[in-house]
């Protein structure tokens, strides 16, 4: 778990000010070397100590210039404070402020952020251990609320989702988190946006990227999936073992009044069941008499030998 809130924490970590536009840098050169070449020309015309305060006041104003002149990127806002007071919502482009009365404590993302987390070993209302990994798609819609309702608000709707992912999968059982993603999605990204919506942003969807479960408990669901399949197997021929006695039942009905339709079926059974080489045909010896295929059999045992001779001969 300490890992884990490690890893939220690097997520976020603060980055240095970005935001010092190269126009004020650039001012901040030129009017340093101004005031260096000016010093160098005013020197023996001027006492000394004009030249000094000449210095001192160009670097100065090239400082507060540098300070002063900032630039928001197109999706981005500046949280502008005055004497510790929120003033305004700055950005985005060019824009200044007071140096030494305004600060900017924090710069507002409004894209579509992204967000990991994960409930390790949560039990289930089933009492089955589980570990759930998810990702949240979230924005600010409101950069104030962001900055002045919670102290981090990246950092807090992480823990948020988390909690709620925990909470849910305790109220549901293992069967359920496995087959209903997406309910779990909808539901989570309700009871986020929830939570989130008075600090001025809004969960736009989550999204559920694995479920691991024990490893014991794997196998055995493997096993009764397996049993399952061969339950169904069975079933599927048990259904057919019926049909098919059906469909020999109705065939009964035209052969019990027809008897030369029955002695031809016979003649066909027997002529495609000896028409191959070393083929062997057993049949009750009552069909043998009530349909005279001893005859018949023998017939066909004297058309293959016949058949037969002229090959020998050659």
């Amino acid at each position: 778990m300490n890992n884990r809130n490690n890893d939220i924490k690097s997520i976020w970590a603060k980055q240095p000010d970005p935001h010092i536009p190269a126009i004020a840098i650039t001012l901040f050169i030129l009017m340093s070397t101004g005031a260096v070449i000016a010093a160098v020309m005013m020197e023996g015309i001027y006492p000394e100590w004009q030249i000094g305060l000449l210095i001192s006041l160009t670097l100065l104003v090239a400082t507060g210039l540098l300070y002063s002149i900032k630039v928001a990127s197109q999706w981005e806002k500046a949280v502008v404070l005055r004497f510790g007071k929120f003033h305004s919502l700055k950005g985005p482009g060019l824009f200044g402020i007071i140096p030494l009365i305004d600060s900017i404590p924090s710069w507002v993302d409004h894209r579509v952020m992204v967000t990991p987390f994960a409930a390790e070993k949560t039990l289930t209302k089933d009492t089955v251990p589980v570990d759930v990994d998810a990702v949240l798609f979230w924005l600010v819609w409101d950069a104030e609320k962001a900055v002045l309702e919670v102290e981090d608000y990246k950092i807090a709707i992480a823990w948020a989702a988390q909690t709620a992912l925990r909470d849910i999968i305790g109220r549901m059982v293992l069967a359920d988190i496995l087959v209903g993603r997406s309910a779990i999605d909808i539901e989570l990204q309700k009871t986020i946006d929830e939570r989130t919506t008075s600090w001025g942003i809004t969960a736009q969807s989550v999204e559920i990227r694995d479920i691991v479960i024990p490893q014991d408990l794997e196998n055995a669901m493997s096993r009764q999936a397996q049993a399952e399949r061969e339950r169904q197997a069975r079933v599927i021929l048990g259904e057919s073992e019926e049909q098919i006695a059906e469909s020999f039942a109705r065939a009964s009905k035209v052969y019990i009044n027809n008897p030369t339709a029955l002695h031809l079926r016979a003649m066909n059974m027997l002529f495609e069941g000896l028409k191959e080489k070393g083929a062997m045909v057993i049949v009750p010896s009552s069909a043998i008499d009530s349909m005279n295929l001893g005859g018949l059999s023998g017939l066909v045992s004297l058309g293959k030998s016949q058949t037969s001779q002229p090959t020998e001969t050659e």
